[in-house]
């Protein structure tokens, strides 16, 4: 399976940082961006920025093991960088 990688940074409204990637089946900047949204809305963060140029496509990988299952199950995978709750 391919998996495209979106580098993503949101800022909450306390003014934190998020890094995290979102990991798609499908090269799709627009569905990278409603994806980020709906997961930070998922951790409690709905009102976190994303802000204009935040969330661009990184690579593409053949495979990222860990998070194949998650990404058939649920059409996406967060990959949690900096800042992100465990």
């Amino acid at each position: 399976m391919s998996v495209h990688v979106f580098d993503t940074y949101a800022y909450t409204v306390s003014g934190k940082r998020l890094h995290f990637d979102v990991l798609l089946p499908t090269k799709d900047a627009a569905l990278a961006l409603i994806t980020a949204k709906k997961w930070l809305s998922e951790i409690g963060e709905e009102g976190a920025e994303i802000r204009r140029g935040g969330c661009a496509f990184c690579h593409s990988s053949v495979s990222v093991p860990e998070f194949d299952d998650t990404i058939k199950k649920q059409g996406y995978a967060i990959y949690k960088l900096e800042g992100c709750p465990a």
